[in-house]
């Protein structure tokens, strides 16, 4: 599979390259906010929140269905009066309890870590809270816990339904005190998406579109995805696992100043190194830098030094700065690129964006 530019601005081939929807499903980010938030309005949630506030939150989920507790963490922010944590495994930490509240998200109801997760939480007599498939597996724990119940406001893809399996968190998070948040601020995310949206359109030339230039700067090459800030490293991780599921392309994420103490070290590899005269181009490395406007003053130090010294040794860096007041609309926006970006980069290689096959394989391979 080579990589041809040419093949992002020919609409017959991102038509027929793309036959399941997958810029479809991006575009269709402000939707999801508009119907998830009124579906987790309209959901009965007081068994969760009449109990006042849980000691912590626990949300247990895989892939795109478990970025919905990194999202709620980020959201929330440090000034949380509790723990947020995020698990992707199949049990629960030992010290969680009866005065925690478990949420388990599947987008299909059906992933078998989330699900023995939840019920391990019902044997422990925690808070659950279940957002899911109608009628699925997990929605069956939910029935049979008397435990409130959420439906995922949209199928196909869970990485494509980012939005529809992490706003109802976010309602839920605001029900009990955690964050200060009204209907405005969902309404001003789903504008910034519709915003994005239209600049990432497919018709929207490379020259002028900010998700297929970003998918030029990201093909043949290795990319280090870094945030500035917490909320900003949830989105490097979103890249990279949408690098890896749509573009079926490897990618390094990682959050400053952490990576300062590792990753940084691969500015002196070989891949930082070009051979001007070599037959052919290898893959180098590039630096993607994902910016927020809220940044600890050494961290805002160690990004200026970082790009500085990739710059000097001759490694690309791009950097992106997050748009928006509220928390949840600089994710989105960040969130959002990346989407289009790895999308685009599987259309300019030639690759359908929505299978994936390996994962199928593997799931086939563990239950023989």
């Amino acid at each position: 599979m080579s990589w041809e530019p040419d093949r992002l601005d020919d609409q017959a081939l991102l038509v027929d390259g793309d036959p399941s929807g997958m810029l479809r499903a991006v575009a269709a980010s402000a939707a999801q906010i508009r119907t998830s938030h009124r579906a987790a309005r309209e959901a009965d949630l007081t068994a969760v929140t009449r109990g006042g506030r849980p000691r912590a939150i626990v949300v247990a989920g895989m892939g795109g269905s478990g970025i919905a507790g990194d999202i709620l963490d980020v959201v929330c922010g440090h000034g949380a009066p509790l723990p947020i944590v995020t698990v992707r495994s199949y049990q629960l930490p030992g010290w969680v309890g009866a005065t925690d509240l478990v949420i388990a998200v599947s987008c299909s109801g059906k992933t078998e870590e989330t699900i023995a997760v939840a019920m391990e939480a019902v044997r422990r007599g925690c808070r659950l809270l279940v957002l899911a498939a109608v009628d699925s597996p997990l929605h069956a724990v939910a029935r049979q816990a008397g435990a409130p119940f959420v439906p995922a406001t949209t199928g196909g893809q869970p990485r494509a339904a980012v939005w529809a399996l992490s706003i109802p968190l976010v309602v839920v998070a605001a029900e009990l005190g955690l964050l200060q948040l009204d209907d405005e601020v969902f309404e001003a995310v789903a504008t910034r998406l519709e915003d994005v949206a239209h600049r990432c359109r497919p018709t929207s030339e490379s020259f002028i579109n900010p998700g297929k230039s970003l998918a030029m700067e990201l093909a043949e090459t290795v990319p280090m995805v870094w945030g500035s800030s917490p909320l900003a490293a949830v989105a490097a991780y979103r890249w990279a696992s949408q690098l890896n599921e749509n573009g079926k392309y490897p990618a390094v994420w990682g959050e400053i100043p952490e990576v300062n103490h590792n990753q940084v070290v691969a500015f002196d590899g070989p891949l930082a190194r070009r051979d001007i005269f070599a037959d052919e181009a290898g893959r180098s490395l590039r630096l993607f830098v994902l910016r927020d406007v809220e940044e600890h003053p050494q961290v805002a130090r160690r990004r200026e030094a970082s790009v500085r010294m990739a710059e000097d040794r001759g490694v690309p860096v791009t950097q992106i700065v997050a748009e928006g007041l509220h928390p949840l609309e600089r994710l989105a926006t960040l969130i959002a690129l990346g989407d289009y970006a790895s999308t685009y980069l599987a259309l300019g290689y030639g690759i359908d964006p929505t299978p994936v096959s390996a994962i199928t394989e593997l799931k086939a391979r563990i239950s023989q």
